[in-house]
């Protein structure tokens, strides 16, 4: 059973509760708790605590148990329940607060903690209020913890921030039988001159990284642009390589194809001028190249050579006949010989076979 009865002679000092029992320190709970918490159970003997609380028993005044959840037996007028805790993780809001950074910019900052009872015994009797107490201490740690950064650290750390609040109030709530879970920074104000150089720094930095990002793009089509140049005179080296080499082939196989042909023309020529009358048929192509070199002239230049005896074809065919003769003489001369050679050779190597 729960006494909802309270005494209206007892006063209430620093937010505690007032009940039939006594002066109650506050709990760290939200105003919904407070409704069922505003009086404390009374000792009925045969008492249910519920699960996740704690409640510190006094025997005539001085601590004697807590009791755990579930069902548990009080000697009346002897006990008494003294506290009651809660060992579920209690929710405080830290108020806004004024903190100075490292660089003299004076914000405004609020946050939440989140804690848990861990011995009921200390949370009791090792601090008065408990709350209160949790509730500046986090203040002043936070306080210190922003001295230490500057503005934009505050911004990038902001896990490191928490994790070193927490750590430091854990330092100083142990003896209170409390431990605190973790700390999450709310909202961080500025003051409105240091939000509008910090916009105008944002968007400085902006154009910056436009400007370098549009540099960057130019470089990279500059590049890609000198690139390309460079791959199309390759390919058009190479293909101008490859053009002069085809042609080069071309030519060369043009030469021999005319040098095979001129050969064989000077073969049947030679083989024509050793059959009979071979002489008459030289003069004669001897006078058609005249008679057609001859109606050539003046074509292609106003300078023109003329020998001294024009109309005389007869002669001028004469002399080259004669020219042809006497370089004919030492070729046939050579033939005779190689002849005459061979044959003085045959009756020697008949003679050896013999042998």
């Amino acid at each position: 059973m729960l006494a909802v009865g309270a005494s209206s002679s007892c006063q209430v000092r620093g937010g505690d509760v007032c009940t039939s029992q006594g002066t109650v320190p506050r709990l760290w709970v939200t105003p919904a708790q407070r409704r069922w918490a505003s009086s404390l159970p009374m000792n009925t003997v045969v008492l249910f605590v519920p699960q996740q609380e704690a409640w510190v028993v006094e025997r005539m005044g001085r601590f004697h148990r807590i009791l755990d959840p579930g069902l548990n037996f009080l000697i009346p007028i002897l006990d008494r329940i003294r506290y009651v805790q809660s060992l579920k993780e209690i929710v405080i809001d830290i108020p806004e607060q004024s903190a100075v950074s490292l660089d003299n910019v004076t914000l405004q900052i609020d946050g939440v903690l989140y804690l848990r009872i861990l011995d009921p015994f200390k949370a009791s009797y090792g601090v008065e209020d408990p709350e209160y107490a949790v509730t500046q201490l986090a203040q002043t740690t936070m306080r210190s913890e922003l001295g230490k950064l500057t503005l934009d650290k505050v911004f990038r750390e902001r896990e490191s921030l928490n994790s070193n609040i927490v750590h430091s109030i854990n330092q100083a709530s142990d003896e209170w039988g409390i431990r605190c879970l973790r700390y999450e920074i709310k909202d961080i104000q500025v003051p409105p001159r240091v939000k509008e150089s910090m916009q105008m720094q944002v968007e400085a930095e902006r154009r910056k990284r436009a400007t370098v990002l549009e540099s960057e793009g130019t470089r990279e089509a500059a590049i890609n642009v000198a690139e390309g140049g460079k791959q199309a005179q390759i390919l058009a080296s190479e293909a101008q390589k490859a053009e002069q080499i085809n042609k080069a082939a071309g030519e060369a196989q043009a030469i021999l194809a005319k040098a095979e042909a001129k050969a064989k023309a000077i073969r049947l020529l030679s083989e024509a001028l050793a059959e009979q009358n071979g002489n008459a048929a030289a003069s004669l192509s001897v006078a058609e190249q005249y008679v057609a070199a001859f109606s050539n002239l003046a074509k292609e230049s106003n300078t023109v050579l003329l020998p001294s005896q024009t109309g005389d074809i007869s002669g001028m065919v004469t002399q080259a006949m004669t020219i042809y003769g006497t370089l004919a003489k030492p070729t046939v001369k050579s033939i005779k010989a190689e002849t005459e050679q061979e044959k003085s050779e045959e009756p020697a190597a008949q003679s050896t076979s013999a042998q």
